[in-house]
């Protein structure tokens, strides 16, 4: 009986899909609030929209991120200190520290980016130094562990394409029985 037949051509991948080019990795659809709005209102907002960060906008230029406030920050500085959600802005609770990458850096530079400055979420940006998108530890994990079941595919086939190769040496029947595998080069 003739082995399986595999497939063994490899698809076409551009440059940017072969270096995981965070332009096509991040969040495009940024929730802004002014940094001037409640903190109550920052976080009905992050329940309705299931997210766990909101960049903060200035109050008179609506098109400029001055900020970005997470559930973290919300738990760490606001209610784990015992504070009220009315003592002041969403912006008081905010970091103004904004880490930017630009939209052609690969998976490996936003890690080295998030470890440098210890954030969970980095800002991609365009060309121009336009804001373009969110990215999150959640949205690498997400696409290392896709890559992950990829190479756990190719170790399947591997598997499967060794056991095609394989054929006993003498048949069962023999005396001993015994069985070695046949390479091919």
């Amino acid at each position: 009986m003739p082995p399986p037949q595999i497939d063994l051509r490899v698809p076409s991948h551009s440059p940017a899909e072969a270096s995981f080019c965070l332009a096509q990795l991040c969040q495009r659809d940024i929730l802004s609030l002014s940094a001037e709005a409640s903190v109550r209102k920052a976080a009905e907002m992050m329940r309705t929209h299931h997210v766990g960060a909101l960049a903060l906008t200035d109050p008179e230029d609506p098109t400029r991120v001055v900020g970005v406030v997470t559930d973290r920050d919300l738990v760490i500085h606001l209610l784990a200190q015992d504070r009220s959600p009315q003592e002041a802005n969403i912006g008081a609770f905010s970091s103004v520290h904004l880490v930017r990458v630009p939209g052609t850096a690969t998976v490996h530079e936003a890690v080295q980016a998030m470890n440098q400055h210890g954030v969970r979420r980095i800002f991609v940006t365009e060309p121009n130094g336009r804001l373009m998108g969110l990215l999150s530890l959640d949205d690498v994990l997400a696409q290392l562990a896709q890559e992950l079941s990829g190479l756990a595919q190719a170790l399947r086939i591997g598997i499967d394409l060794e056991s095609s190769r394989t054929s006993p040496l003498f048949s069962p029947g023999d005396a001993g029985s015994m069985y070695l595998a046949q390479h091919e080069p």
